[in-house]
C-alpha cells in the first residue's frame, strides 16, 4: 500500500527534525567538553603557579627567618619569641598553598596518571575526615586524558560529599572496565537519604552533566539509613 505525498513528506520532515536535534546534541557535547578542558587547563596553570611560585618563596622566608633566630643566639626573648611565631605562621601557610594547590589540580593525576590519583585522593579524604577508603582498581586499558579528568572530578565530589554529610564509616571505591564501559562505583555506609529531595547544589547534578558530555551517566541508590551507592558510566572512548 503506497503512502500518500502528505505522509511521505511528513516522514521526511521529522528524519530531518531529528538529524538536526542530534547534531545539536553533539554540538552541545563538544562544547561543554571545550569548556570543561579550559576549566581544568586553568586549574593546571594556577596549581603550578601555587607550588612553583608562591610555595618556594614562602619556603625561602621560612628558611631566611629561620636564619635570623639562629643569628640571635642568646638575644631578646622577644625578638626570639616573635621570630618563632613567623616561622609557624609560614609553615601554615605553606602547607595551605600546597593543598589548595593539590585541590585545584593534583599533579599526581598529569604526572602519573588515573589509578594512583585515585589511590591518592582515598587516602588524602580517608585521612583528613576520619573515614576507611577502600580503592579496588581492576586493570584497565588505556583512557585518554580527558576521561581520567572527568572520572577523578566525579569520584572527587562523591568522597567530598560523604566526608561532608554522610557521616559514613567506610568507603567502596571501585573502578572497573566493562564491555568498553568504564564504571566507576562509590558506595558507603553512611546515614543515606532520599534522593528525590536531595537539593541541587549536592553535586549530583553536576556530575551528571560532565558525564552527559562524554555521553555518560549516573545512577544514585541511596535511602534514608541505608548508606549510599552511586555509579558512574561513560563509554571508554568516544566524541
Amino acid at each position: 500500500m503506497n503512502m500518500p505525498p502528505q505522509a511521505h513528506d511528513g516522514a521526511g520532515r521529522y528524519e530531518q527534525l531529528l538529524a538536526r536535534v542530534e547534531a545539536n546534541e553533539r554540538e552541545f557535547r563538544r562544547l561543554g567538553r571545550s569548556v570543561l578542558r579550559v576549566q581544568e587547563d586553568e586549574r593546571r596553570r594556577l596549581a603550578r603557579e601555587l607550588h612553583d611560585g608562591v610555595g618556594q618563596n614562602l619556603t625561602a622566608l621560612k628558611h631566611r627567618l629561620a636564619q635570623l633566630r639562629d643569628g640571635l643566639g642568646d638575644g631578646p626573648d622577644a625578638m626570639r619569641r616573635g621570630l618563632d611565631a613567623a616561622i609557624a605562621l609560614c609553615a601554615d601557610t605553606l602547607e595551605d598553598t600546597r593543598e589548595l594547590s593539590r585541590l585545584l589540580r593534583p599533579t599526581i593525576l598529569d604526572d602519573l596518571g588515573l589509578e594512583p590519583a585515585l589511590r591518592w585522593l582515598g587516602r588524602s579524604v580517608g585521612e583528613t575526615a576520619g573515614i576507611a577508603v577502600a580503592v579496588e582498581i581492576e586493570p584497565l586499558p588505556e583512557i585518554d586524558g580527558e576521561r581520567q579528568t572527568l572520572l577523578f572530578r566525579v569520584a572527587q565530589e562523591a568522597l567530598n560529599n560523604i566526608a561532608r554529610h554522610a557521616h559514613a564509616r567506610s568507603v567502596l571505591l571501585r573502578l572497573v572496565e566493562r564491555d568498553g564501559q568504564l564504571q566507576l562505583q562509590v558506595v558507603d555506609d553512611g546515614v543515606g537519604f532520599d534522593p528525590a529531595l536531595r537539593p541541587s547544589g549536592s553535586g549530583l547534578s553536576g556530575m551528571r552533566e560532565r558525564l552527559r558530555l562524554f555521553e555518560g551517566s549516573l545512577e544514585v541508590h541511596s535511602a534514608p539509613g541505608n548508606g549510599t551507592r552511586i555509579r558512574a558510566v561513560v563509554p571508554r572512548t568516544g566524541a
